[in-house]
């Protein structure tokens, strides 16, 4: 089954729906409001890097209000315990029977805030649940359901009492970008309206998580030309084998730009995926899971330019890739 012209149309008219409504929140960052769109169709999760201001929370809120399912926020400090995010196992006196209190990860769209201030352990357990969409304990699984979004953030610059994400747990979120400051003209209309400290709460739900789920389930029918997938792996490829890396894209990464590339092309109203999709997502889908080598990186190095490099000296396909 392929999707079609119809359908293709209706997707990327709803996505631009969404991205407009939480654009109302988040001011002059279409681009990153539809990077985060797109994990949440393509049921990723997304790490915000950046510095402390510029509106990470802000978009997870408007993102939340945009949805209409259930959101939390979980503030990630030293002390926060695994149980204190997935949930624990309460011995009821009354009826002698263990109950489980489901903790803030059971939640379509999920603020993680500052993640990288939380211990390992702590964190492993919330990479664990995005990974399986589900908390097992003491051998009972309980689903927390789609859609399922969890949104990280850290803070580049305050590296005091913090810990670094492992390399294979960045590997588990599809994208990793930055809100950035906004630019003058969008800095005066927040300046404008210095009353309201939560634009998102303003904002009226467009979607229900069901529709979501439709959305998700278009993305099987988005044509992908063989010669496209062979260019994935080609540039993959590269990245493994270029001398300032020591890891490069792995398999699960040239899987996640797949389903990244089928949602961007979605939302341009076509059934198929082309080359620049994948040149599109290439930086926020892959520069977060290449490990550099040390030499290179004090040579300044880094992995958006081994990304740029490998895109320019791998051939694209050039015939048109439609649909079968």
């Amino acid at each position: 089954m392929t999707l079609t012209q119809e359908q293709a149309t209706w997707f990327a008219g709803t996505f631009q729906q969404l991205s407009d409504n939480v654009g109302q929140a988040v001011l002059g960052k279409p681009e990153v409001i539809r990077l985060v769109l797109t994990a949440l169709i393509a049921d990723g999760h997304v790490l915000l890097e950046d510095a402390p201001g510029t509106g990470k929370t802000q978009l997870a809120k408007a993102l939340a209000a945009t949805v209409q399912g259930t959101s939390s926020r979980i503030q990630f400090t030293p002390d926060l315990l695994p149980s204190d995010v997935t949930g624990i196992r309460i011995y009821d006196q009354q009826t002698h029977e263990f109950t489980f209190h489901h903790g803030p990860i059971f939640a379509s769209i999920v603020l993680a805030d500052e993640i990288n201030r939380a211990s390992p352990k702590t964190q492993s357990a919330l990479l664990e649940v995005m990974e399986e969409g589900r908390v097992t304990i003491d051998g009972t699984a309980y689903e927390v359901g789609r859609p399922f979004l969890v949104i990280a953030t850290q803070n580049p610059i305050e590296q005091a009492g913090t810990y670094k994400l492992p390399e294979a747990q960045l590997d588990r979120f599809l994208i990793k970008t930055s809100v950035g400051y906004p630019d003058l003209e969008a800095a005066a209309e927040v300046l404008r309206d210095t009353g309201s400290k939560n634009r998102a709460a303003a904002l009226e739900p467009m979607i229900t998580t069901s529709a979501v789920a439709d959305l998700t389930a278009l993305l099987a029918t988005v044509h992908v030309d063989d010669a496209l997938r062979y260019y994935v792996a080609q540039l993959a490829e590269e990245t493994r084998r270029d001398g300032s890396t020591r890891l490069g894209v792995s398999v699960r990464g040239m899987l996640a730009i797949l389903r990244a590339a089928k949602v961007w092309a979605a939302t341009e109203g076509r059934t198929y995926v082309i080359p620049d999709d994948i040149k599109a997502l290439a930086v926020p889908v892959w520069a977060h899971r290449l490990v550099m080598d040390p030499e290179a990186e004090f040579a300044g190095v880094e992995a958006v330019d081994v990304i740029a490099r490998v895109l320019a000296d791998v051939a694209a396909p050039q015939s048109r890739i439609d649909a079968a």
